[in-house]
């Protein structure tokens, strides 16, 4: 049988895709590698959990502030010049954090990271973008799925490091190394042109219904991520009572189903269209909550996070990948719009949190959260059109 012949467009697209894979996977890396020495660095500081809370909001603060002008920056020099510049500077600021002496080096350094951070964002989920279009079905989630599986790889990197008592500055050097030996080989293969770059962009431009609705949808998701990240260990141990020993279950399993998630998510938007695949996820991160609240032992729990993760995984990348194709905005700048609202979210969903439980419980404040899943659903159906993905060829 004669093997079938492969155009050089296809196996073109191929590095493309393998090149914006490869810079996902490297700045999930780079994420995960700080947060595995989180608690080495505050030992060594002598930093107090409450300040250390303070200390951790530079880095948001950071990607906050810089939010509008990657975009302009995506959609005035394109999305391969900042991801490749921002992948150094993000790197760099990893070394740096490593070596900080103090709290006056500490937090500037990590607004920078921050800064480091949204520019590789906005910029590698444009090139993820211009990528999908060369292809007939979805692929975004995908790429997203590479970033939370680099999650758990730094993680485990960083127990080994931890282990063999290597201190941070070393452990990031390494990593920076690693990052940049990545880089230099995907270089070439990133899209080089971004479809729909304006160099006239104006800094800041006023979304359209289409893109405020998908950054709506991509705030209630992000609150209810954030809640996850924040509050799955204070719910397993205070409200569970668990041994100490499965207190980061619950984060464990929302981690777990949420990076699986995204691997499947692709082909159930090719099969059914991101909407509705939107709409089930928010509806299956609400029965995940309810599950969790309405029975609080450990069985029940560990289910209701583990559909919670199935829920959350799809949502912003299809949110993304719509925004991307926006016909107002370069994909840079529709980005960035959107990353601004659901990014509130990510921010505002935690304290609330503390608040609501504060004055109530707990369980109450992740029943309120359980309402977010719901409104992913209301609004996806009033924003987003049904259908499968159109694809620009």
């Amino acid at each position: 049988m004669m093997p079938l012949a492969v155009s050089p467009d296809f196996v073109s697209r191929k590095k493309h895709r393998a090149a914006v894979g490869a810079l996902f996977f490297l700045l999930g890396l780079c994420f995960a590698s700080w947060a595995s020495r989180i608690p080495s660095i505050q030992q060594r500081m002598g930093v107090s959990d409450a300040q250390l809370g303070g200390v951790l909001f530079s880095i948001p603060a950071g990607q906050l502030l810089s939010l509008p002008l990657a975009g302009w920056l995506v959609a005035k020099q394109g999305s391969r010049r900042v991801v490749l510049a921002g992948v150094l500077l993000y790197a760099g600021a990893l070394v740096a954090l490593g070596w900080a002496a103090n709290l006056y080096q500490l937090v500037p350094l990590l607004m920078v990271f921050g800064i480091g951070a949204n520019f590789t964002n906005i910029a590698v989920n444009t090139q993820a973008v211009n990528v999908e279009r060369l292809y007939a079905n979805p692929i975004m989630a995908s790429f997203h799925g590479l970033w939370s599986l680099a999650g758990f790889a730094g993680a485990a990197v960083g127990t080994v490091m931890i282990g063999a008592r290597v201190p941070p500055g070393l452990h990031f050097l390494l990593i920076a190394l690693l990052i940049t030996v990545g880089l230099v080989v995907s270089a070439g293969h990133v899209v080089r042109h971004d479809s729909g770059v304006d160099p006239g962009q104006p800094a800041f431009v006023r979304p359209d219904r289409h893109l405020l609705g998908l950054g709506a949808i991509a705030f209630c998701a992000l609150i209810c991520e954030g809640a996850m990240f924040d509050w799955s260990g204070v719910y397993f141990k205070k409200v569970l009572q668990v041994d100490k020993n499965w207190v980061g279950a619950g984060y464990t399993a929302f981690m777990s189903t949420m990076a699986l998630g995204r691997f499947g998510a692709d082909a159930l938007a090719a099969r059914f269209g991101p909407k509705r695949v939107i709409q089930g996820s928010g509806l299956l991160t609400a029965t995940g909550l309810a599950i969790a609240v309405a029975f609080p032992v450990l069985p029940a729990a560990l289910l209701g996070f583990l559909l919670v993760g199935f829920g959350t995984s799809s949502v912003v990348p299809l949110v993304y990948s719509a925004a991307g194709r926006s016909k107002t905005m370069s994909a840079g700048m529709a980005l960035a719009a959107v990353s601004t609202i659901g990014f509130v979210g990510f921010l505002l969903g935690p304290p609330v949190i503390g608040l609501v439980a504060g004055a109530s419980s707990l369980r109450v404040s992740l029943a309120l959260i359980a309402v977010m899943g719901v409104c992913v659903s209301a609004v996806a159906t009033a924003v987003m059109k049904g259908g499968r993905m159109e694809v620009e060829m």
